[in-house]
């Protein structure tokens, strides 16, 4: 072999070879994430139906559960999920069991636990499934015919894409979302996006929908392994901090390194409260830069940079995260919170106030005393864009 390999097949040999382990990598993290969400289901309603003490617990099992763990991939939100997911795809019991078989299959008093709670309630987790969940129901009898193999939605879809097709109402949409989604290897977004512009009614009613297949996959995103390991589900299976997840330019990471320091040094009341904070809407994940609180005005202070130019969609993100602070995080006796909104590209710089919720005039002459001038911020943003070697 290595008589006949130069440097040139050398450098492919490598590149192919790590390539396909990285993919396989991250296939086998999804695989573990979906296998263990699925199981967890399962638990959930063994527990449901055969708990020696269940009517302790009764309708608080799963928040009193996610307190006792204490754990961010295993809260309320995602318990309730697991469960449902379970209930939802019973018909991947065999690929699943197969797999936790062949890849812990050392770890015996975890199978054997698994294997005897399967044999034993194969049945009645089927009837409560019937009973508790419709779609699963319809999915799982009236369209047997038109079922996609277990082993391939296992192997193929990632349990991000299952949350988003249980969503889905009509199980033969759910079926054209699992085929097509599989066909084109389309990341989570793209099934959203599909989702979201109806694409299985249009389907439905175009007069070849063989052709708008074939259009809508080659204009589709497909997935990639970045994709796969960028999954939100991924990041809180793997235990990441919320600052190692998000990826940044060495331009935007640089400036909110400093801008931190900055505000911090300014002395007027800024405490920090995180960085890259998380934001759940929906099932969508956002990122706010820096999160402060502010001593003085009593309120939080929201900083979210861009390694651009302002555009709308920005202005409405941050009003999403005033509002979401508003609603969800604001305490009775904090003020109005405030979000600080700037951007930097190729030297040009603006600076924003947003003030979306902020309805009392007094509050908002005292924030701008307490705040660092606009003034301020566009002198350091445009030193710091130099300093880098901007222009």
């Amino acid at each position: 072999m290595a008589k006949d390999m130069d440097f040139d097949k050398l450098y492919k040999s490598v590149e192919k070879l790590d390539a396909a382990f990285e993919d396989n990598t991250a296939k086998a993290i999804n695989r573990n994430i979906t296998a263990r969400n699925w199981l967890i289901g399962f638990y959930i309603v063994h527990y449901e139906q055969k708990g020696q003490d269940r009517a302790k617990y009764g309708e608080k099992t799963l928040q009193t559960l996610a307190e006792r763990l204490n754990k961010k991939s295993l809260s309320y939100r995602n318990l309730r999920l697991y469960r449902q997911f379970y209930l939802e795809f019973l018909s991947l019991e065999k690929p699943i069991f197969d797999y936790v078989l062949n890849e812990f299959g050392s770890e015996k008093a975890l199978i054997s636990g698994i294997q005897k709670n399967l044999i034993e309630d194969k049945t009645t987790s089927k009837d409560l499934a019937i009973s508790d969940c419709q779609i699963g129901q319809t999915a799982s009898t009236q369209f047997d015919d038109l079922q996609i193999s277990p082993e391939k939605l296992f192997t193929h879809l990632s349990y991000t894409h299952f949350t988003l097709i249980m969503g889905v109402e009509d199980a033969v949409a759910r079926i054209f979302y699992e085929l097509e989604t599989i066909k084109g290897v389309w990341t989570v977004r793209e099934l959203k996006r599909q989702i979201d512009t109806n694409y299985f009614e249009r389907s439905a009613i175009s007069s070849n929908p063989q052709k708008m297949s074939e259009y809508v996959q080659s204009k589709t995103q497909k997935m990639t392994v970045t994709d796969i390991v960028r999954n939100p589900y991924v990041y809180e299976f793997l235990g990441l901090k919320d600052r190692e997840i998000v990826e940044e330019s060495e331009l935007e990471e640089a400036l909110i390194n400093h801008l931190e320091e900055f505000l911090l040094e300014l002395g007027q009341g800024f405490c920090l409260e995180a960085r890259q904070k998380r934001i759940l809407v929906d099932d969508d994940y956002f990122f706010c830069d820096l999160v402060f609180y502010h001593r003085i005005l009593k309120c939080h202070v929201l900083v979210d940079l861009k390694a651009s130019k302002i555009k709308y969609d920005d202005i409405a993100q941050m009003n999403l995260y005033l509002s979401y602070y508003k609603k969800n995080i604001m305490q009775e006796d904090d003020n109005p919170p405030v979000g600080i909104l700037m951007c930097t590209q190729a030297g040009k710089e603006l600076v924003e106030y947003a003030k979306e919720g902020i309805d009392e005039n007094l509050f908002v002459k005292k924030y701008k005393l307490a705040l660092p001038k606009e003034s301020e911020l566009t002198k350091w943003l445009k030193k710091e864009v130099k300093d880098f070697g901007g222009k």
